[in-house]
């Protein structure tokens, strides 16, 4: 029986060679290898400037800090997503506003956004699920159509002059909309390079902004210095320099830096990341031709307004609850696949309850939760691998005694 494993990283004899390299040097914490990937990502991403961090959630937190985000604002984000979307606004204090899901869609409603702005508002975090960027456009419409509201605190929040769109773009780094690339349609965008990413650096991520009028990427690259280095005024690498060891502490802050050792990685992730990107979408379409007609679901990655990242294969199988899709998730492992869910909204969960959430109130996002069903999608499947899957997939509906009709979840 063949072991299908759902999302291994992708490490070759290149990145081993790199991190070698990287602890011969005697340099291993964030040094030239850290500036050299920010400076990449920023290239690939079509920006000045990006700063590398030791997570999503590192990068997400830190924006919102950098932007003054605390007790007394409100920061507006989908009610369908992992918890790292909202804890960072917790984190910082301020009032976490879930919106529901667009009808049949991973997204959130742009209707219900609308609404739940107000005076408060300071920041949306849009979630690009499955590596799908969203409408980023007519969240920009609603953003304008709103300035009236907006009451910026500080110099920062006075250069945007309206409420700040912050991406979760943990899934879709790579990923492009209307021709840009993910990284510089939002105003910030945080991508996470952890282990089951498309490009990983074992634990990780980076943070890309747009450029603010009337402020310069240099001083926003040393606020998020200042930010993730304890407020410290020289980083470790400043400091070797001849005379050089004296430095200030300006702020009590955090530690969240990305070392060396983990930039080593992704900086061969990155040469090789067209090829995977290719290899994924391969795989992907295949999926499509194997699962038409079948009464499941794919999650459209490919069309004319949108190139996906191709992170995750999203299916959903209309007309069953969460307990029959749960049976068909233990089917398949029976066959040795790895399957998944993304996401188990956030209203369902502990934490969520006890801060006032209902799921009751996110009826789309439920909708869509309760059968939803993630299969295996990485760059060592092979065709024949995807065939299996797709076999044992409509084997499992077919022994399940399933009526099933197609759905269009976007």
């Amino acid at each position: 029986m063949k072991q299908i494993a759902f999302s291994p990283p992708d490490i070759t004899e290149e990145e081993i060679a790199e991190v070698i390299d990287t602890l011969r040097s005697g340099w291993i914490t964030t040094g030239p290898k850290t500036k050299k990937f920010e400076q990449q990502i920023a290239n690939y991403c079509g920006t000045n400037k990006a700063v590398a961090l030791n997570s999503a959630t590192a990068c997400m937190e830190m924006t919102l800090r950098m932007l003054g985000v605390g007790p007394g604002d409100e920061v507006i984000t989908s009610a369908y997503t992992y918890t790292a979307s909202a804890s960072v606004i917790h984190h910082v204090g301020a009032t976490i506003v879930l919106v529901d899901t667009e009808p049949d869609s991973y997204h959130l409603s742009l209707e219900e956004l609308e609404k739940a702005i107000t005076d408060k508002t300071k920041v949306i975090i849009p979630v690009d699920i499955a590596g799908v960027m969203c409408d980023y456009d007519k969240i920009l419409d609603i953003v304008e159509s709103k300035k009236h509201l907006f009451k910026g605190k500080n110099k920062l929040q006075e250069a945007f002059g309206r409420i700040v769109i912050m991406a979760d773009a943990a899934h879709s780094f790579g990923a492009s909309y209307k021709g840009r690339k993910s990284g510089e349609v939002a105003d910030f965008t945080s991508f996470s390079f952890h282990a089951v990413k498309n490009l990983t650096t074992a634990e990780g991520g980076a943070v890309t902004w747009r450029e603010i009028s009337g402020i310069s990427d240099e001083e926003i690259y040393k606020q998020y210095m200042l930010l993730t280095l304890h407020g410290q005024t020289k980083d470790a690498l400043a400091k070797t320099q001849m005379g050089a060891w004296e430095y200030d502490i300006v702020s009590p802050n955090y530690k969240c830096n990305m070392t060396d050792i983990m930039a080593s990685i992704g900086i061969i992730q990155l040469s090789r990341y067209e090829e995977l990107l290719r290899a994924r979408k391969k795989l992907i379409n295949q999926y499509v031709t194997m699962l038409e007609g079948t009464g499941i679901d794919v999650l459209k990655h490919y069309t004319n307004e949108y190139e996906s990242s191709g992170h995750l294969l999203l299916t959903r199988i209309n007309m069953i609850d969460e307990i029959r899709r749960n049976e068909i998730i233990t089917k398949l492992a029976s066959k040795g696949i790895s399957s998944n869910v993304h996401y188990k909204p956030l209203p369902m969960l502990t934490a969520y309850k006890n801060l006032g959430f209902n799921i009751n109130n996110f009826p789309n996002s439920y909708s869509v939760f309760k059968n939803e069903l993630t299969l295996p999608l990485h760059t060592f499947l092979t065709s024949e691998d995807v065939s299996y899957i797709c076999e044992e997939y409509i084997n499992a509906l077919k022994n399940s005694n399933l009526t099933v009709g197609v759905t269009n979840g976007s």
